[in-house]
């Protein structure tokens, strides 16, 4: 009977004690005591990077903005190459706008009645000749465009192509010649004093944040031609 009594009573699932893992509720608690300071943190960055990306765009538009206004490439402006038949031979292997002839040969007339002895080092130059001497300068100097384009405007964007631009020398101090040295001649102290008579312009002077300062390069401004082809570098914006 008791075998029987046992048969028929429910069974009693025994009781376990069961330990509840409390790591996971500690992470959540450290997790809201930190958020206001995550919160704080990822703010501060998001609006560091915002502020960034707003400086960066405000750049790219005053950059751009340059270039839409004068199409400056490494601070040097684009310029048309003369027509030849606008060319006039002034001396062996130098031609010169034909606007400019008479006042370039005049001015040297007079420096020379004044003792002074100009000599003419470089007239216009084709886009194609300036190719070869902007190039030439990266094999010979290995520098790169940044630092050639000081010295040197790359092609279609040298005032020598206008035919208006004319290098210009001290017959008695060659050795000065494409120097800087040359601003210490008697030659250039004239021309200081006397170009503008003229219509003659120094182009790249002391104060050109692009371009090497280059005593010896000169530029006529005296027709209306060539005061259309140097407007956008006499505007200041």
């Amino acid at each position: 009977m008791e075998q029987n009594k046992d048969l028929n009573q429910p069974d009693i699932p025994l009781a376990k004690r069961i330990h509840f893992n409390n790591s996971n509720s500690i992470l959540k608690k450290k997790l809201l005591i930190l958020s206001p300071f995550l919160f704080l943190l990822f703010s501060f960055l998001a609006l560091r990077l915002i502020r960034k990306i707003e400086i960066v765009a405000l750049d790219n538009l005053n950059f751009q903005d340059q270039i839409n206004h004068d199409h400056r490439i490494l601070g040097h402006l684009p310029y048309a190459e003369i027509p030849k038949e606008k060319l006039v031979l002034i001396e062996p292997n130098i031609e010169v706008h034909n606007d400019m002839r008479d006042s370039l040969l005049k001015m040297r007339d007079e420096a020379k009645k004044d003792g002074i002895y100009l000599v003419f080092l470089s007239g216009y130059r084709s886009i194609n000749l300036q190719n070869e001497i902007f190039y030439s300068l990266k094999s010979f100097r290995n520098q790169e465009a940044a630092e050639r384009a000081r010295v040197s405007a790359p092609p279609g964007y040298s005032e020598h192509s206008t035919g208006f631009a004319i290098d210009i020398g001290d017959a008695t101090q060659r050795e000065t010649d494409f120097e800087i040295e040359f601003e210490n001649t008697n030659a250039f102290k004239w021309l200081i004093k006397n170009a503008a008579k003229f219509h003659f312009k120094l182009s790249f002077t002391k104060n050109n944040k692009y371009i090497d300062y280059e005593p010896w390069h000169w530029r006529y401004e005296g027709s209306i031609e060539a005061l259309k082809v140097f407007e956008s570098s006499n505007r200041k914006f």
